[in-house]
């Protein structure tokens, strides 16, 4: 059972009853690149990430994977539960190491289907992460490597906090560039004193200055989840 308020922002829009008919929630460990659902396979459990967060990944006819989609604390994974079906043509997985609480996708069926009011909220939400999968989409068609990148630092900064490790070619396989294109484009974000790079890890210097090095590819997605999930007030 949840013996604290929960640190999901979803479970936190929700009434102390509503989270009770959600039933007992696992608190668990997410190590990274630990595999939450596999391509075209029935999803075993929803996770609402609390700390960390988790990528959606879709692979290319090529088979070279690219990231489109993250889910931090504002959301949950199992998407496909929420519009009526079992699985998924792509691949989640944990990104940056953290904790959910996760409940089995068959009690999360039956609740949609006995509550409106949790089915609203989660619908919602899914709502927000088909934004910000179309954002991601139009930058990676439309952007720079250095916007794509800004951008993604940016969505990392927001579920991670200012300083949070990653690695070259970690970038190069989430962005779909090959490894030089990435260094290059730290290196331009470096230069110009947005970020701090040591090996294995990336720190947001200037916010504002990143925000604009995006060209406006960062920002739809952020101010429709704010949009449909206005801000709370403390518990």
């Amino acid at each position: 059972m949840i013996e604290k308020h929960p640190n999901n922002q979803l479970l936190q829009r929700l009434t102390v009853k509503e989270l009770g008919l959600l039933g007992p929630l696992e608190a668990v460990s997410l190590a990274a690149h630990e595999p939450i659902e596999a391509a075209n396979a029935p999803i075993q459990y929803v996770h609402f990430v609390e700390t960390g967060f988790v990528s959606v990944v879709a692979d290319g006819a090529s088979k070279d994977p690219i990231e489109i989609g993250l889910i931090g604390d504002e959301g949950m994974t199992g998407m496909a539960i929420l519009l009526g079906d079992t699985q998924s043509p792509f691949e989640t997985f944990v990104q940056g190491a953290g904790t959910s609480l996760r409940m089995r996708s068959s009690k999360l069926e039956e609740v949609l289907l006995e509550v409106p009011a949790i089915r609203t909220v989660f619908l919602r939400y899914a709502r927000s992460f088909a934004t910000q999968i179309a954002s991601t989409a139009s930058a990676n068609g439309r952007s720079s490597i250095e916007a794509r990148l800004a951008r993604w630092l940016l969505m990392v900064e927001d579920r991670m906090g200012r300083s949070f490790p990653i690695t070259h070619e970690f970038l190069s396989i989430m962005l779909a560039v090959q490894r030089p294109g990435v260094t290059l484009a730290l290196q331009t974000l470096s230069f110009g004193h947005f970020i701090r790079t040591t090996r294995g890890n990336v720190e947001i210097l200037d916010r504002k200055g990143l925000i604009n090095c995006t060209r406006g590819a960062y920002g739809v997605a952020e101010r429709e989840y704010l949009r449909l999930f206005p801000a709370l007030t403390s518990p």
